[in-house]
């Protein structure tokens, strides 16, 4: 059967109430943007990555993106600075982290246009692995080049990794996601704190009560057979605005003043990322899969898809499933009419499959996706905010 193109429009219910499409926080930038050097502290866990921030500064190799500069300078010169004491605390994130490979190479700044710059820019300059964080990010970017300004109170940090299957790179900020909930987890766990229920909202943001608290943002490159990816993460840690933080739930559930740290956080992250990617890597993400639903917002919900055709604005509910092999939504109407949500910025491809009266299974049977597809361009709306 031949499914006629068409556009629809499918809308999720309220997850509380409308927010910025993007984590955006309000900076004067403007003052910021200046022509004088970010400071870039490199810093190691260990000899080897040591000798690796002594050799990028004598050579002088990073740089920004349009010919910015940067200065360089090792984590033995951060004492010579007088930053204040909500500074990153370089020495307390490494002690805490135990990788043997993810985030061992340090570059901190404590004002810097965009963390993601950083390890893009410099990928190849750079050991696999290496994490960039700043206090203060002025000209970060979300998802569809939506702007991401954050202050500090925010933990923004971006790293690095190399990737050979193609078909494995889009899947990868749905490890990032899960593993940001689970270093939450881990640190309240570590510290007594109360259970903080951190959700995540397909496909790449993070939320706290209803509201929007983070976001992922995962790119790469291809060159010499080798996927280059940079991820990104941004997080409402200490800074409340626009919408809330970890610190502000915390404080409503503790009956002692508590508060998270950036460094155990991404620390945390780090040690939990570096198992669940290994797992990802060598068996898969459906391996994953069932921790990531206990993880995510959306396993049974319903979604409204109206089909416009001339006149006429036909409704019909889906309800989602969980995710396709390829990483994207999959839901099931209530004719047992399967469909497939892809993203595309913030706008989604919807992909209405013809499998019609096929049970839920029946997607296996087609693993080279060669069925009777319909291309309709939509706008999702997840009511919290894409």
């Amino acid at each position: 059967m031949i499914v006629q193109s068409s556009r629809f429009r499918f809308l999720f219910p309220p997850i509380q109430k409308r927010i910025p499409s993007s984590l955006s926080f309000s900076v004067a930038s403007s003052a910021m943007d200046s022509a004088s050097p970010s400071m870039l502290f490199l810093c190691g866990k260990s000899s080897p990555e040591s000798e690796i921030a002594k050799s990028l500064k004598i050579n002088d190799t990073l740089n920004l993106p349009n010919g910015g500069k940067v200065s360089a300078l090792l984590q033995s010169e951060i004492n010579t600075f007088r930053f204040g004491e909500d500074a990153f605390n370089v020495d307390l994130f490494l002690n805490s982290l135990s990788t043997k490979r993810l985030g061992r190479f340090l570059i901190w700044s404590p004002l810097l246009p965009s963390t993601h710059d950083i390890v893009s820019h410099n990928f190849c300059e750079l050991p696999v692995g290496t994490v960039c964080v700043a206090d203060t990010q002025f000209k970060g970017r979300g998802r569809s080049k939506n702007a991401w300004e954050s202050p500090r109170g925010c933990l923004m940090f971006s790293f690095t990794l190399q990737m050979e299957d193609g078909k494995t790179v889009p899947l990868v900020q749905y490890v990032v996601s899960l593993a940001v909930t689970e270093a939450i987890k881990d640190v309240c766990d570590r510290n007594g704190f109360p259970f903080i229920n951190v959700r995540i909202k397909w496909p790449n943001d993070l939320y706290l009560n209803g509201l929007k608290v983070g976001g992922i943002l995962c790119t790469s490159t291809y060159k010499s057979k080798k996927f280059n990816v940079s991820s990104g993460i941004g997080f409402n840690v200490g800074n409340e605005k626009p919408t809330t933080c970890l610190n502000t739930v915390l404080k409503e559930l503790s009956t002692t003043p508590n508060e998270f740290r950036r460094e155990d956080i991404m620390a945390a992250f780090f040690n939990k990322f570096e198992m669940l990617y290994d797992i990802f890597i060598n068996q898969g993400f459906q391996t994953l899969e069932e921790l990531y639903y206990r993880t995510w917002l959306h396993s049974g919900q319903r979604v409204i898809v109206r089909e416009k055709n001339e006149d006429r604005v036909v409704e019909n509910v889906v309800t989602i499933q969980g995710l396709t092999s390829s990483g994207y939504l999959l839901a099931i109407g209530d004719n047992n009419q399967m469909c497939e949500l892809h993203p595309d910025g913030n706008r989604y491809l919807f992909l209405l499959l013809s499998l019609l009266k096929l049970p839920y299974d029946a997607l296996e049977k087609f693993p080279d996706r060669k069925v009777t597809l319909t291309h309709c361009r939509t706008q999702l709306y997840f009511m919290g905010g894409i």
